[in-house]
């Protein structure tokens, strides 16, 4: 009886704290001396919380949908950074999606942070930085996952066929989280009007994580591949 009484009290402790760890998600920022990056692609929670401070309606809401490839770029009704796939998300910690490269300046810049530049951005995901059980200190991977392409949500290796919630994939790296996969991100490199991306999305196989795999965008574009993180000067 005694047994039956620790376990009941054991699961009803686990179920509070459940939804605690949830909602105290904080996306950490790794030092790597001159600037941090964020450890995970900022979420819908996270974006969507500065919307509300600061009473900010994306392009993809006021013109009723993002686009997603299909023939084409085509537009899809309510599809946003709150519905990325036109409905609620199965997870609020999900990259926030359908944003301008614009668009996500303007929230780097109220936490007090920026876009990281290509040459900050691929020095964190590429080359591992700090000691590990899984990296060599000091050595330049291939791919955000290492030697080889592995672990990434990509086409051919974790198969989700869509961006998920960013705290279910492994960590790459320096410790970061789907520098390679899962979605785009923008970074401070243009040219004309027209900004980087790296580290590939769902939609591509593992290869196109790697630096040479890195794509132009329109500055102004928006659609469900592409998210993005911030770094910070220290």
């Amino acid at each position: 009886m005694y047994n039956i009484y620790k376990s009941i009290k054991y699961f009803s402790i686990l179920l509070l704290i459940l939804p605690i760890k949830v909602f105290s998600f904080e996306n950490e920022k790794i030092n790597f001396g001159k600037f941090s990056l964020n450890k995970y692609e900022v979420t819908i929670k996270e974006f969507n919380n500065y919307t509300i401070k600061n009473q900010v309606i994306t392009e993809a809401e006021k013109n009723g949908g993002g686009y997603e490839w299909g023939a084409g770029w085509v537009k899809r009704d309510n599809w946003n950074f709150k519905t990325p796939y036109g409905k609620k998300p199965d997870s609020e910690l999900e990259p926030a999606v359908h944003l301008s490269k614009f668009e996500v300046e303007n929230y780097c810049k109220f936490i007090n942070g920026r876009l990281p530049t290509f040459e900050e951005w691929s020095y964190a995901a590429y080359t591992q930085i700090f000691d590990s059980d899984k990296f060599i200190k000091d050595k330049t991977y291939r791919y955000p996952s290492g030697d080889i392409a592995k672990e990434m949500n990509s086409q051919g290796l974790l198969n989700y066929d869509k961006h998920v919630d960013v705290t279910i994939l492994p960590e790459g790296v320096n410790g970061l989280v789907a520098m390679g996969g899962n979605v785009w991100e923008w970074v401070d490199d243009q040219e004309k009007n027209n900004s980087l991306t790296a580290g590939a999305s769902w939609w591509y196989g593992g290869s196109k994580t790697s630096i040479s795999g890195v794509q132009y965008k329109p500055s102004n574009f928006y659609a469900i591949y592409v998210g993005f993180r911030c770094a910070f000067d220290n």
